[in-house]
């Protein structure tokens, strides 16, 4: 800017040497720090596709492990339970669980049930006020009438009963209910209105022999809250169902439950009661081969590609990260996947490497299926491939854990690829800093060679004005008088 105005005021005075001071000092300045400049240029160019190189890695290798965990985890790899009757038991694998040859036998002669009750005496309306006050509510054991209608005895739990306070504004039906439920003590309440309108309070509890439950009006100024309690001698309310244990016999062994799904019974395995019979329910189990195949073949498809991004970063002659430790040490330890036991404590026979159940290394390092093998295992040992398809938070056994510690060894900021591009990221702060204190330099040169430029162009108007007095005065003296 300067130099441009320096050189625009000496052009059209028509002094100062004529020179082009703006492009000369630019191209001085350029010739400079031209060399400095395409260096740091270059070398941002390779350590910004670095960086990128970096990122794509541990993203490519922690979805990967991602999308196999979220695989093994879905349930439809692991071996599954089968009931002969659902509608008595059905029956679903937890996770973890190794059920093949599963063989139980579930007889349920009665479910669990919780104690449930209603107002007899309706209220106008939902919404209509009965006064305020307290209800106590008590969970406990009951036993019933033969009928289930009446509570006959109750014995209180050990803790505290829980109150209920009933205040103005929201002594209705509606209110009380709300009341109730915001106690979260396993009791729900509701209202329930019938064709007129009148309305009636419903409470149910949760299942289980413990859990049954009296409601009393312990304070009562107006007296209408009476009608709600529920208990030995309650005459405002009936029951509906009664609080029970579920019954059955596991394997001839009988037992009771508070509750109709239950994980304790059978090793690996929740069941749910949803009726009774005589009858005895068989459980069973089936192996998901056409799950395994496909997962099989969607494991070395997803490695392939994988492989394919990594080797492309380690290109000898365009791989930005041809130089990389991290990256070398990771695509030795993706090859050496297929002969790593992933399978530990074992039976001798039992497959323990993909290698094994018919994923093999091709010679250019791709993975491909042999369908003959993977068959083989399949019918040999449906465990060991299940169980390298499975996942668990503890062990580290199988292909879920060998590719979670994979992903996270390459993220570690310590050694991995993770730690690459923290270096990387210095280096392109480095070189910003280069490419920014280059940019201050060249801006000094650029004022400093102008204001020389701007000196020099003084001097040479001076001299020429010199000259021309002195010209002028010489042609006087010759001229002819």
């Amino acid at each position: 800017m300067t130099a441009s105005a320096a050189q625009a005021l000496f052009t059209s005075l028509s002094t100062g040497s004529g020179i082009d001071t703006a492009s000369l000092v630019s191209s001085l300045v350029q010739a400079q720090f031209a060399a400095k400049t395409d260096a740091l240029t270059q070398k941002s160019t390779a350590i910004s596709a670095q960086i990128s190189g970096t990122s794509t890695l541990m993203s490519t290798v922690s979805q990967f492990a991602a999308a196999l965990k979220t695989l093994a985890t879905g349930g439809t790899l692991q071996t599954q339970p089968v009931s002969s009757n659902n509608n008595v038991v059905t029956a679903s694998a937890l996770s973890g669980a190794t059920l093949a040859g599963l063989s139980s036998s579930v007889s349920v002669s009665q479910l669990a049930t919780g104690q449930s009750s209603r107002t007899t005496v309706p209220v106008t309306t939902r919404t209509t006020a009965l006064g305020t006050g307290t209800l106590t509510l008590t969970l406990g054991t009951a036993t019933y009438s033969s009928d289930g209608t009446a509570m006959t005895d109750f014995h209180a739990a050990d803790g505290d009963p829980i109150t209920v306070n009933i205040v103005a504004g929201a002594t209705s039906l509606d209110g009380i209910a709300a009341a109730i439920n915001a106690k979260n003590a396993g009791v729900t309440a509701s209202v329930v209105t019938d064709a007129d309108g009148s309305a009636y309070l419903s409470l149910k509890g949760a299942t289980g022999s413990a859990q049954a439950f009296t409601l009393t009006a312990t304070n009562d100024p107006s007296g209408k809250l009476a009608q709600l309690n529920v208990g030995v001698g309650a005459t405002g309310t009936a029951l509906t169902s009664g609080a029970q244990n579920a019954k059955l016999t596991v394997d001839g062994v009988a037992v009771e439950r508070g509750s109709n799904a239950i994980s304790d019974l059978v090793a690996g395995v929740k069941l749910q009661l949803t009726g009774t019979s005589n009858t005895a329910v068989a459980l069973t189990s089936t192996t998901p081969t056409d799950a395994l195949k496909s997962s099989i073949t969607d494991f070395v498809d997803t490695y392939n590609q994988v492989l394919k991004t990594l080797t492309e970063q380690l290109d000898p002659q365009t791989g930005p990260l041809r130089g990389d430790a991290a990256a070398q040490s990771l695509l030795r330890t993706l090859r050496a996947l297929t002969t790593k036991p992933i399978l530990t404590n074992v039976a001798a026979g039992t497959p323990t490497t993909i290698g094994e159940i018919g994923i093999k290394t091709n010679r250019d390092g791709t993975l491909s299926v042999d369908d003959a093998t993977v068959a083989r295992a399949l019918t040999n040992s449906p465990d060991a491939v299940e169980a390298m398809f499975a996942f668990s938070t503890t062990s580290t056994n199988g292909l879920t854990a060998a590719l979670n510690s994979i992903s996270l060894s390459t993220s570690s900021t310590l050694y991995g690829l993770g730690a690459s591009a923290k270096r990387y990221n210095d280096q392109a702060s480095a070189v910003a800093k280069a490419q920014d204190d280059i940019a201050t330099q060249s801006d000094a040169m650029s004022t400093r060679l102008t204001q020389q430029f701007a000196s020099m162009n003084a001097k040479v108007a001076a001299y020429k004005s010199t000259q021309s007095f002195l010209k002028n005065q010489i042609d006087a003296w010759n001229k002819p008088d």
